[in-house]
């Protein structure tokens, strides 16, 4: 038998309660069947999350910064065996509680339209080729390719997603027919063509009017009928709720349980359906609407190898959790993701100067780990890494809070990093976000904005040590730490060198140091567009793409989408539009990605490869277009 048919077969066996019982996240046991509990709420944005030790990836954003879906198939394989290993254990007690089961809400691939949104270093960038070719690939490697699926892998938030934070639960979406097809929906049904994930799940804000968790447009017509999805649908967390107490479509919980059913919506991160029974009791929902979804909620569970006794992952050991290899894995990611954007040839470093590395972001655990993390087991700040490369010949001071000016009584710190910074031969300044400034709404703690920024300027406290400091006259070698653009425009005009570098990751010091010491070449390029200044931004709540990414922009970006430079020198030579010969005329050894664009009119990007060559290597690559039909 199929999974489906053993599913179908399973489910009839189930009275209506029990088929209720089990459309709830925290699904309960139904010991006559043989049913555990179980629990569907994970996450492994960049690995497995919230669930004790685990290897911590580089944050989405960075790792789209690689331009390797490749690399993002072997993440995506690393993240799931340890999801596996500590699954393996949970289910020893019988069932499983949230944050313990193998059904990962992730990958996000909404399109990171603005860089105000707080959430958007969750994402894979601005740009939907790019986005669907990352998550495709972190979606294959975490499902496997066995008889059962290693894990199953979530697409969200479907659909035309991405702030604001505060108007997320009642604000309602009306793009242009080309702006939903070309830009928010791109990704989702791509990766459902090419990668066939399990679950997709439900965006909080409306679209055309309907809520997106009871959208009949957006979860049967669009995604079951047109994209051919054949998996299961969850809401996100509370957002059936949001229905009758923000959207204002249902009258109550049991009128907005009943339209997410109906609509499509197996699923429910959530309370609302405990209310199902009522609905069912009104004649708002019908048994054969129920049976439907829980069908395709037990052909996952037992895809997932969860009734069986030769599933290939049962036997997963719990020691792969941050063994030797996944370590060594976040490290390379989180070199690839380093993008190096403007370099004097002072990079990379002699490590036998005297460097003062200043900045609050230099020693800062949280911009390693951002959010939807596990917790490592070590941390290695940038400071860590550049005095493990460097040695004693490191001196450093935070010079000043990461966000606000020191007030009367309270430490002023700023000197000291003067103090420091003179005595040096180079500066090395670690600045930009954290966690804390840019996240999703209930994360972040920045005042009354719920994680969105409302520009992207650096922090005033970050700007005045920036010109105490450039006023020494020393050689500066500014590092940007954050998880979306930031305005840029002064360092640039004045430093030594320009690097970004996203979220990296629990290894993210030791991956810096790699670059800014010449062990590793940087390859990384920039996922978004790294705007001048907050005026070149159309109003944020407005979703017509008009203006916004590198594809619309009209004006002249700092840093452009795709930019990133190597310690070598690399000629493209097209010798057609799918053929490209690269060779490496500098001196060192580099990984490089090259970028295929075409015109459609606009400029956008149809296909990438990542490629290593030697120092005086040359090479022909084929470069297919990935957005073809």
């Amino acid at each position: 038998m199929t999974f489906k048919e053993r599913a179908k077969e399973l489910v009839a066996k189930m009275t209506l309660q029990e088929k209720l019982s089990q459309m709830r996240y925290d699904a309960p046991a139904i010991p006559r069947l043989g049913i555990p509990g179980y629990n569907w709420w994970n996450e492994c944005l960049h690995g497995v999350a919230r669930s004790g030790s685990a290897t911590v990836f580089p944050q989405a954003i960075a790792m789209a910064a690689s331009f390797d879906s490749e690399l993002m198939e072997r993440i995506g394989d690393a993240v799931s065996t340890e999801g596996r290993a500590k699954f393996n254990e949970y289910r020893k007690f019988g069932d499983t509680g949230i944050y313990q089961g193998i059904n990962f809400f992730a990958p996000n691939i909404n399109i990171f339209r603005d860089p105000r949104w707080g959430r958007g270093h969750e994402t894979y960038g601005e740009d939907p080729c790019l986005t669907g070719r990352m998550a495709a690939g972190f979606v294959r490697g975490l499902q496997g390719k066995g008889k059962y699926r290693k894990a199953d892998a979530t697409l969200k938030h479907f659909a035309v997603h991405s702030g604001p934070e505060n108007l997320r639960h009642g604000f309602d979406v009306n793009p242009s027919e080309r702006d939903l097809r070309e830009t928010y929906l791109w990704a989702f049904r791509y990766c459902i063509k090419h990668c066939e994930p399990s679950c997709v799940m439900g965006a909080y804000n409306r679209v055309y009017g309907e809520p997106c968790c009871g959208s009949p447009f957006l979860l049967e017509k669009t995604l079951r009928e047109e994209f051919g999805f054949d998996g299961y649908v969850v809401s996100d967390c509370g957002a059936v709720c949001d229905f009758n107490e923000n959207h204002g479509v249902t009258a109550n919980a049991a009128e907005s349980a009943a339209l997410a059913v109906n609509s499509g919506c197996d699923l429910n991160c959530g309370s609302a359906y405990q209310w199902l029974k009522t609905s069912v009791a009104l004649g708002l929902l019908s048994e054969e609407k129920v049976t439907r979804a829980v069908e395709r909620l037990f052909e996952a569970r037992i895809r997932l190898g969860m009734f069986d006794s030769d599933c290939e992952y049962d036997s997963i050991p719990y020691d792969v959790i941050e063994c030797p290899e996944h370590l060594a894995l976040s490290r390379k990611a989180a070199a690839d993701s380093v993008v190096l954007l403007k370099n004097d040839g002072i990079l990379p470093l002699d490590p036998k100067c005297r460097i003062a590395v200043i900045g609050p972001n230099a020693d800062d655990r949280s911009v390693l780990t951002a959010n939807y993390a596990g917790t490592p087991s070590e941390y290695v700040t940038v400071l860590e890494g550049i005095r493990e490369a460097a040695g004693r010949r490191v001196y450093s001071s935070k010079g000043c809070h990461s966000f606000l000016m020191p007030g009367q009584y309270d430490e002023n710190i700023t000197r000291d990093a003067i103090i420091t910074a003179a005595g040096a031969d180079v500066v090395v300044m670690v600045m930009g976000l954290n966690p804390s400034m840019e996240g999703e709404q209930g994360d972040a703690r920045n005042s009354g904005l719920d994680g969105d920024r409302a520009d992207i300027e650096l922090p005033q406290s970050q700007k005045y040590l920036f010109e105490e400091i450039m006023k020494l006259g020393k050689p500066v070698v500014f590092v940007n730490i954050s998880g979306s653009a930031v305005a840029l425009g002064e360092q640039d005009k004045r430093c030594a060198a320009v690097v970004q570098c996203f979220y990296p990751g629990a290894q993210g010091g030791r991956a810096l140091a790699d670059v800014l010491f010449g062990k590793v070449s940087p390859s990384g390029r920039l996922p978004v567009t790294f705007y001048a200044s907050s005026a070149d931004l159309p109003p944020f709540e407005d979703y017509s793409m008009e203006n916004r990414t590198y594809r619309y922009f009209t004006g002249t970006p700092v840093y452009p989408f795709g930019h990133g430079l190597t310690y070598s020198e690399i000629r493209e030579e097209w010798l057609d539009a799918e053929r490209v010969v690269l060779e490496n005329v500098g001196k060192t050894d580099t990984a490089y990605s090259v970028l295929r664009f075409e015109n459609r009119p606009e400029r956008r990007l149809v296909g990438f490869r990542k490629v290593f060559l030697k120092a005086g290597e040359k090479l022909t690559v084929d470069v297919p277009d990935d957005t073809a039909e």
